[in-house]
């Protein structure tokens, strides 16, 4: 039997798939090459997570891989119709970024608790300003986005005594329903965004939603860029209508230095790295492997995306 020919949209640093020696042909592409070779590919592993090139190479003529693997939590950047018609498999990563995730968001919640952003401005002025700092337990929070990584953080932000409501799709045991979504934001001291991009949450935090917040709020964004209308959360903070946010992601990756968003009072601005803690790529890379192995005994794949949604199905209790 023929080794399976696995074709890897590229990025620097590569994944390190030498365990594949000899069981499957590796090929590799960058975006110009992708359309001409995904033809000849039983596997496709989308290692340049950040490309839009598989939903504009799909759609054309030829077959098709069988199995397509992002090394990312979301799949927006791969879905088109023509894929989701298919019967292409598609599995992302899942497992490597809730607890990175989770940790970053509640090192940000302490953070504009203990106003370190004030201390640390403070401190390089030489400024001696003696402040109160606000108290994290007992402290409401709406973390949107029902899926792993809202869990963890879930989990996480329940450890410091934080009043936590989830909100998902739909409502279910220990999950709230996004028709509760309004009624939780205004009365949360913290409404984290850990959504996937879909059509149904593409721009849902705009200047209505952000009108229903409490003026001492906090918003923070780990989900997707789309999901926020910037030029309402700019507004929204210029006219002290909340607190403060934090964004991790942005419409428009990287973010251009002419960017208004640099600086907006009370705005953390950090290059979509929640997720990323030392040793994450190669992490994502035996996944890969592990997932591979599964795949060429025959045996069922984790974390395969419902394409209609746009995330896997939800597992585990309350997931």
């Amino acid at each position: 039997m023929p080794e399976p020919t696995l074709l890897v949209l590229d990025t620097d640093p590569s994944p390190r798939l030498g365990r594949l020696t000899g069981r499957a042909t590796v090929r590799y592409t960058d975006e110009a090459g992708l359309a001409a070779r995904l033809p000849a590919a039983d596997v496709l592993l989308v290692w340049d997570f950040t490309s839009d090139a598989v939903r504009a190479a799909w759609p054309g003529a030829g077959p098709r891989p069988a199995w397509v693997h992002t090394a990312s939590a979301g799949v927006d950047r791969l879905l088109c119709p023509e894929l989701a018609a298919s019967d292409t498999v598609v599995t992302n990563a899942r497992g490597i970024f809730e607890r990175p995730i989770a940790e970053y968001v509640t090192g940000l919640v302490l953070a504009f608790a203990k106003d370190l952003p004030g201390t640390l401005e403070l401190q390089h002025r030489r400024l001696w300003r003696h402040r109160e700092s606000a108290q994290v337990a007992g402290s409401r929070a709406v973390v949107v986005g029902a899926g792993p990584i809202g869990r963890e953080i879930t989990r996480l932000l329940i450890a410091l005594g934080v009043q936590v409501a989830l909100v998902g799709r739909r409502a279910r045991r220990t999950v709230h329903g996004v028709a509760d979504l309004d009624r939780l934001a205004a009365m949360a001291d913290w409404v984290i965004c850990a959504a996937p991009l879909t059509e149904s949450t593409r721009a849902m935090f705009d200047a209505r939603f952000f009108g229903l917040m409490q003026p001492s709020a906090r918003f923070i964004n780990v989900g997707r860029g789309p999901l926020v209308v910037e030029d309402d959360l700019v507004a929204a903070l210029r006219k002290r209508w909340i607190a403060g946010a934090a964004l991790d992601v942005f419409e428009q990756e990287p973010l251009g230095p002419q960017s208004p968003l640099w600086d907006v009072p009370d705005l953390i601005v950090s290059p979509h790295m929640s997720g990323d803690t030392a040793g994450w790529r190669d992490r994502l890379g035996e996944q890969f492997v592990e997932m591979f192995e599964l795949w060429a005994a025959g045996a069922p794949l984790p974390n395969v995306v419902d394409i209609q949604r746009g995330y896997p199905p939800a597992r585990g209790p309350g997931g």
